[in-house]
């Protein structure tokens, strides 16, 4: 019942937003009582932050994996990286809707949480950044939290305008993005 709940929550906050939806009517989609929703969740926001949670645990342990191949190098992780968050937020575009809008709405006490967990994301980013920067993969002037910060803008922001179904793919988008990163917009000579 817990995961039904979160997942018709995640239904109801991703078309109508956090705070037009009602604990009244999570539970009359359910069939429910408000007692029932009760049992599983002090409010609505401990809702919101387990649907926060769940969708970044779910993004630190495949960076992490990407992380933890030795056959790829740092550019290779870079555009794995990349490609695995642009996949996640088509995979799980209400998740990440409500991850990257409904944040706003959490209280300090849950978004101490969340914003742990975001922040390790971008650390692991970062470091393979550095890491790239330190074995001569990528320019060694670079200030690699500002670098880190830029990549996260361009693919977390995807969620907002992607189409995964329109005129490009998202390994496409991960070229583009990776084209950008490692080689600039400028002609070459």
């Amino acid at each position: 019942m817990k995961q039904k709940m979160i997942d018709v929550s995640i239904h109801l906050f991703d078309k109508k937003g956090f705070t037009e939806t009602s604990i009244q009517e999570i539970v009359d989609e359910l069939g429910v009582t408000k007692g029932t929703f009760y049992y599983y969740f002090t409010n609505k926001q401990e809702l919101l932050t387990t649907i926060h949670l769940n969708f970044i645990e779910f993004l630190l342990k495949k960076q992490d994996e990407i992380l933890q191949d030795e056959a790829k190098d740092s550019r290779e992780k870079l555009r794995a990286m990349i490609y695995m968050v642009l996949q996640s937020i088509n995979e799980r575009k209400k998740s990440a809707r409500i991850f990257f809008r409904e944040m706003r709405n959490l209280g300090p006490k849950y978004l101490e949480q969340n914003v742990e967990k975001r922040d390790q994301f971008r650390k692991n980013l970062q470091q393979l950044v550095e890491e790239g920067i330190r074995k001569g993969e990528f320019q060694e002037d670079l200030h690699a939290d500002m670098v880190t910060r830029g990549i996260l803008g361009m693919t977390n922001w995807s969620y907002y305008w992607y189409n995964p179904e329109g005129d490009v793919s998202a390994e496409e988008l991960t070229d583009i993005y990776v084209e950008i990163l490692l080689n600039g917009i400028n002609k070459s000579d």
